[in-house]
């Protein structure tokens, strides 16, 4: 039974690579067949493999599809009025031209809180190239932290849809992600930003293409009330979590349920949409018409995130109901390897093959979430897996994978050195974020 169980998760993770990458049949799709052939092969008759399916999808959607749909929207709004650029032209301001990488990777932090990577880079591409032109130094000096901070958040941070999806699977509080996030997303931002950007800067020279204009975004929310929108829901979900661990000695029924009640990623998000409707909408003159296009615009790349998430939700019952999920814990455990280290590696491989970054972190969260079924970790532990398995899927971004090509198309680079610059860039963030949660998982 051991070898047909082992058997089943081999044949059905090769299939699911074989179909995506050979058949090029989607991801969403691939993850269900995969799912059903290691259901088949473990013993699950007909009616069994079906009520998995229906329990992993209905069990996942539940609250990704909510979380991941009001980010879409509160990003959108933002990226309409102008909040992205209003935070970089504050930040360059503020640090001023000579510590302009350091504006460049605070700005990719925190903008890609609510705005999509590709997106958030391409409103931000006009404003590297005229630091460029003022200083003559070479665009990766400003393109590298800027890509940095925006893939670090998008990976490590919700309410990006990446770590919302893993800690819905493997069952985290979100506040725990969100703070272990930013614990280990630091470092990274200073190792594979700054220290990088400087590094590969002065061996390869790029200049910013002439014939593009700077462009400005004329009449742009106000810094304060951009920061102020874009961190009340990452606040309100910390504070929810900080107090329900007991953190503030809070003991009032009432406030608690009304801390509960704000606090949950639903409401702070639904807060923070109102906010953003009003404040980057209505106030900026964008009509109600114009704001439900902008919406529902928004959701199209969320529908495909969310259809993922079920899928490997379903990939991830699938293991569970099979008893594959333990069968490989035990497998792991007699063989000496941590589960952190295989949620990393696990990761890593499917990034390496498929290039997608949310394919792969999804998979190893539905190999990861039954081998932590009796494991006795805590919510910071936890957490520490989310932000395993997002640094293993940010992993040597290549030609397989969309953000390889925008980089290279946007900066005006080669292949060859939009391997040395991103590439690279992508794999010493991997292993900065994976070495730091190592750090905090021993000790928590």
């Amino acid at each position: 039974m051991e070898v047909q169980l082992f058997l089943a998760v081999v044949i059905g993770i090769a299939i699911l690579l074989f179909l995506i990458l050979k058949l090029r049949i989607h991801a969403f799709v691939a993850l269900l067949i995969g799912s059903i052939v290691v259901g088949l092969i473990a013993g699950l008759d007909a009616n069994q493999i079906i009520s998995t399916i229906q329990k992993g999808m209905g069990g996942t959607l539940g609250f990704v599809a909510t979380v991941v749909g009001l980010g879409a929207i509160f990003g959108g709004i933002l990226e309409a009025s102008g909040g992205a650029k209003a935070i970089a032209d504050f930040m360059v301001s503020k640090f001023g031209l000579k510590n302009a990488p350091a504006a460049m990777v605070v700005s990719g932090f925190l903008i890609a809180i609510p705005v999509f990577f590709d997106v958030a880079f391409i409103i931000l591409v006009p404003m590297m190239y005229a630091l460029q032109r003022r200083t003559r130094k070479s665009l990766l000096l400003y393109a590298i932290p800027l890509l940095a901070g925006l893939a670090i958040t998008h990976a490590f941070i919700p309410p990006t849809p990446g770590p919302i999806a893993v800690a819905d699977i493997i069952d985290v509080d979100l506040g725990w992600v969100i703070l272990m996030g930013f614990i280990a997303g630091i470092p990274t931002a200073l190792i594979a930003g700054l220290w990088f950007g400087r590094h590969i800067s002065k061996k390869i020279f790029v200049a910013a293409p002439e014939e593009i204009e700077d462009g400005t975004t004329p009449n742009l929310p106000p810094i304060a009330q951009t920061l102020m929108i874009i961190g009340l829901p990452i606040i309100l979900i910390l504070l929810n979590t900080m107090v329900t661990a007991g953190t503030f000695g809070i003991t009032s029924t009432t406030l608690l349920q009304l801390i509960a009640l704000v606090g949950h990623p639903f409401s702070a998000l639904i807060m923070a949409n109102l906010l953003a409707w009003y404040f980057f909408g209505l106030k900026k003159g964008f009509t109600k018409d114009q704001l439900l296009k902008i919406s529902t615009k928004s959701l199209a790349p969320a529908g495909t995130i969310i259809l993922l998430t079920g899928a490997g939700g379903v990939f991830k019952q699938v293991l569970t109901d099979t008893g594959a999920g333990e069968l490989l814990a035990n497998s792991l455990s007699n063989a000496g390897i941590p589960v952190l280290a295989f949620a990393f590696i696990s990761a890593a491989i499917v990034r390496i093959v498929q290039g997608s970054s949310t394919v792969a972190m999804i998979t190893a969260a539905g190999l990861v979430s039954p081998l932590l079924a009796n494991a006795e970790l805590n919510p910071m532990q936890l957490a520490c897996m989310v932000i395993a398995i997002a640094s293993g899927a940010s992993i040597f971004s290549h030609v397989n994978d969309s953000g390889f090509w925008l980089v290279g198309q946007y900066l005006g680079i080669t292949e060859k050195q939009t391997f040395r610059s991103w590439t690279v860039m992508t794999t010493i963030l991997a292993f900065v974020g994976m070495l730091t949660v190592s750090l905090v998982y021993i000790f928590a």
